[in-house]
């Protein structure tokens, strides 16, 4: 933020944030990494687009790709890059002051597995000049099982376990390369060539069997514990806990009682299996491949010309001038700007920067103006056409077109954002606030003349749905924004261009692995079968009561998702949940959805509430305040799924005439609900039973059926006329508690 003539600025809000842990590289050593990042980025744009070096140059140059792509060469080489740089960009610890305060023997121990590492790639190198020269390779055979098993398996195992180790205690410079990391990157690639090699002849149809090669098992033990550390340096603990639980569930599953009792799995048999498409190379990755790193793209090339900022200083100028007005200003530009990073937290250190202290400073307590933020861009991740990447994973694993999900997700949206608004609405009038002066905001009508940057988000939109592909959807709305960028002071031209795949290749880093890392949960899932003894546990629950199997399912989704990413919390909840409520009968779509709900708002439900803590940092107030506040303002959020699962016209599922009635009633009824929780309804406070009343009413519309609605909006009703004609004073309890 910036003063200009007392004026609110936003600058640099679509930046994104330097994670402690993240090295600052100068030199040629910045150089390297930029250029590692920039390509890797610009591969997968060329890879989906099909392009390749032959058709831009007309130079054939042996051993580069050739685009399209083999499918899961290309998922592998999009996993093991995310590894190498993601390694070489993050520190496993700390760091050091200087040079002369690392430990110069653990440096050298970690250039000693450099060796291992070394070999193992070459060995899986070689493997692949012999099967192209006509060896026949199996995993039967003994010559073949000794050379994968102690010379490429038992090196890369040791150089694996040796860098992950040392990578905890070995300490360098900021702007240095960690040499247990530049052994781990080497790791991840021997890994790569190793099952591009294997994966290239027929071998991919053994895994599983007693003829799969055992490099194949011992390259995924590697590759699962690269992808689970990396995992750790970039989203922290939560899913490498939950994925180390599921592995152990593998093996420690044909031990357990009930319905978690499993059939004994061999380490062998289940490795084989859990690097392919039943597992890490799965859904998943198959999205963040494709559609997330394309949209990643997207979000680098609108920071790149400043468009973030212009979404900011547009809410300002729209809503600034509202009572509470900077809450409103984070609602439209946290759940715009989520849409498109798919983070909650992530948004949340971006725009909350700028939103809360303002919302501080009208009146909003520290610990509300924090809820807020994270109610707000954990919404994103519910607002389509993107929906923070959760549309294009739910069409991958459903295989529901993307345009119908998109969709369908438009009213439980608005009804999300409506709710939000209800609340920061109501507790600003409660709080008597007022909005901000005109010459502290933008000017409305000099964000109108540039309301020309809302294009790229408006082509991808119509090019969607035109029944252009996702992919030359994302591609167009990529261009045009480097295109619109030129009717603005930040024209990108080729330095430009090539930083923003910079950003992109960095930016993806944590979602590639948590992907990854997802994809290890969701291949113990399919592999060990607890998903479908899940949704045998969910159809007994549900033949006493329908409701409450909906609700074990909503306490499960959301346990899942706590402390993790919005995408791998749905993939993981997906795979365990989202199958059993399709048992009971329920429509994939509508299952999904609520499924994906609840994922979501994880990120807002105490007590790991990853996007309440980040604006607890920003705000200074109370975390766990903070995360009960967000979960009080989102409340609708918990509400949503039960009113679509009762009445799929909310889905857009039936005709205009289903459609518009059950969205109206159901504004009305968030309206209802938001009156209620915050005690606040048609102009003054509400004592207490006529928010229990208000409450009432919102509960009845639910069920929208036409009986239901009829006593809900009758019992809004009945409260509005004893609010304005008996007009009860609130008791001291609500008027002190709507005080802080």
């Amino acid at each position: 933020m910036s003063d200009q003539h007392a004026q609110v600025i936003a600058e640099g809000v679509d930046e994104e944030p330097i994670e402690s842990n993240r090295r600052l590289f100068r030199g040629r050593s910045f150089v390297l990494i930029s250029v590692f990042a920039t390509l890797y980025a610009a591969f997968h744009m060329a890879a989906l687009n099909g392009v390749s070096i032959r058709e831009l140059t007309g130079v054939s140059i042996p051993y580069l790709p050739t685009f399209p792509m083999e499918t899961w060469n290309f998922r592998i080489v999009h996993v093991a890059g995310a590894l190498a740089l993601g390694f070489l960009l993050f520190s496993g610890t700390g760091f050091s002051e200087s040079r002369s305060q690392e430990n110069r023997l653990l440096g050298l121990i970690a250039w000693a597995l450099m060796i291992p590492a070394l070999v193992s790639l070459g060995m899986a190198l070689s493997f692949s000049v012999e099967i192209a020269g006509g060896v026949m390779w199996n995993g039967i055979d003994e010559s073949i099982r000794f050379r994968e098993t102690w010379l490429f398996g038992a090196p890369l195992l040791a150089a694996t376990a040796g860098g992950i180790v040392l990578s905890w205690i070995h300490k360098r410079p900021r702007s240095a390369f960690g040499q247990p990391d530049i052994v781990l990157a080497v790791c991840g690639a021997a890994v790569a060539a190793y099952l591009i090699t294997i994966y290239g002849t027929l071998m991919r149809n053994s895994t599983g069997t007693p003829f799969a090669p055992i490099g194949i098992s011992l390259a995924a033990v590697a590759g699962a514990a690269l992808i689970m550390e990396l995992t750790r340096r970039v989203a922290g603990l939560a899913l490498v806990i939950i994925a180390g639980i599921f592995l152990i569930y593998v093996f420690a599953g044909q031990y357990l009682p009930g319905f978690l009792n499993s059939p004994a799995i061999s380490w062998q048999r289940f490795f084989s299996q859990v690097y392919t498409d039943a597992g890490i190379l799965g859904p998943t990755t198959a999205v963040s491949s494709t559609y997330i790193i394309l949209f990643i793209i997207f979000a680098a090339f609108l920071q790149a010309s400043k468009v973030g900022d212009y979404f900011v200083n547009f809410a300002f100028a729209a809503a600034g001038r509202a009572r509470g007005g900077p809450a409103k200003v984070a609602i439209f530009a946290s759940g715009l700007m989520g849409m498109i990073n798919g983070t909650s937290a992530g948004n949340v250190v971006a725009t909350g920067s700028l939103t809360i202290p303002l919302m501080k400073r009208v009146g909003y307590h520290k610990k509300t103006a924090g809820a807020v933020e994270a109610a707000a861009s954990t919404g994103g991740q519910i607002m389509p056409p993107i929906m923070g990447a959760g549309a294009f994973i739910m069409a991958e694993i459903t295989g529901i077109p993307y345009q119908e999900i998109a969709i369908a997700a438009i009213i439980p949206a608005i009804l999300y954002f409506v709710s939000i608004y209800f609340m920061v609405d109501f507790e600003a009038a409660k709080l008597g606030m007022r909005g901000m002066n005109e010459d502290e905001l933008p000017k409305f009508r000099d964000m109108a003349r540039r309301v020309f940057l809302f294009l790229p988000i408006i082509i991808l939109i119509v090019a969607l749905f035109m029944g252009y592909s996702v992919i030359r959807a994302g591609t167009l709305a990529t261009v045009s924004a480097a295109v619109v960028s030129w009717l603005t002071p930040y024209r990108m031209g080729p330095a430009s261009i090539v930083k923003a795949f910079e950003l992109a290749g960095v930016m993806s880093i944590q979602i590639i692995a948590v992907c990854a890392c997802a994809g290890i949960i969701v291949g113990v899932i399919s592999l060990t079968g607890v998903g479908a003894r899940f949704s045998n546990l969910l159809l007994g629950i549900a033949d006493a009561s329908q409701l409450l199997a909906l609700f074990f399912a909503m306490c499960i989704a959301i346990l899942l998702g706590m402390g993790m990413p919005t995408t791998a919390a749905y993939a993981v909840a997906a795979s365990v949940v989202a199958p059993g409520l399709v048992e009971l009968g329920i429509p994939t779509l509508t299952a999904h959805f609520f499924v994906f709900y609840f994922a979501v708002v994880s990120a807002i439900t105490p007590p790991v509430a990853l996007a309440s803590y980040a604006a607890a940092g920003i705000s200074g107030a109370n975390p766990m305040e903070t995360s009960v506040a967000s979960f009080k303002i989102g409340i609708a959020a918990f509400i949503v799924p039960f009113m679509f699962f009762y009445n799929s016209a909310l889905l857009m599922d039936g005709s205009w005439l289903e459609v518009v009635p059950a969205g109206i009633t159901a504004i009305v009824g968030v309206f209802l609900l938001s009156s209620g929780v915050q005690g606040w309804f048609m102009g003054g406070r509400a004592v207490w039973f006529i928010r229990a009343g208000l409450l009432a009413a919102a509960l009845f519309m639910i069920d929208s059926s036409l009986i239901t609605d009829a006593i809900g909006i009758g019992l809004g009703v009945a409260m509005f006329f004893i609010q304005k004609v008996f007009r009860p004073s609130p008791d001291a309890t609500i008027a002190v508690r709507g005080a802080d």
